[in-house]
């Protein structure tokens, strides 16, 4: 029996609220071309790419590039709750938020970029693994994956001490050595993971 429109329109838009925002190909992609354009600089050792890396951490232009993103970001997905997520309470909320991330700038200013670019690790890795739930006929899909639970991790660690980054940045530029092995790494998983996301 066919359902009324209005059951099927509530089904359609369940259907497209549980759908993942992108294709595992594109999931796995995108953060191998983070990790290649992280990578390639740092493999050659680049003298502007360093001394970019060199100064994020007290940045004031990349703190209010990053953490605007990242506030707004993560605002946007405050206004988006669901009822069963605190939703009936969205408005209180967003506002709370809003003031918290304004006073940032004035109470916080130190390391702003570094909380900023963590929290958008933070919200970009939700689209990423939900495009590998349950596609568990695709192991391949875990090498992107557990990439994506090491940047997690790190993200809360550096984000509750962003001084940490500043700290790993003076032991990294110390030895060239170091730099191009790190863009090494990058760029080689990099590229691993490009490939896998043409396997799927």
């Amino acid at each position: 029996m066919e359902l009324p429109y209005r059951q099927r329109k509530s089904k359609r838009k369940k259907e497209e609220k549980d759908s993942p925002l992108m294709s595992l190909t594109l999931a796995t992609l995108l953060p191998g071309l983070i990790l290649i354009v992280l990578g390639l600089p740092l493999l050659m050792n680049h003298s502007g790419f360093v001394a970019t890396l060199k100064a994020l951490p007290r940045s004031s232009t990349a703190a209010y590039v990053f953490f605007t993103l990242g506030a707004a970001w993560f605002l946007h997905a405050i206004w988006n709750l669901s009822p069963a997520d605190f939703g009936d309470y969205r408005h209180w909320l967003f506002v709370g938020f809003l003031a918290v991330a304004v006073l940032a700038f004035k109470c916080l200013p130190d390391f702003l970029a570094v909380r900023g670019l963590c929290i958008l690790v933070l919200m970009g890795a939700m689209p990423l693994l939900d495009a590998a739930y349950m596609e568990y006929d695709k192991p391949q899909r875990l090498l992107m994956v557990s990439a994506v639970y090491i940047a997690i991790a790190l993200a809360i660690w550096v984000g509750a001490q962003p001084w940490r980054l500043r700290d790993f940045f003076g032991w990294l530029f110390s030895r060239p050595a170091r730099v191009r092995g790190l863009g090494g790494v990058f760029a080689g998983y990099g590229l691993l993971l490009a490939v896998v996301a043409f396997t799927y």
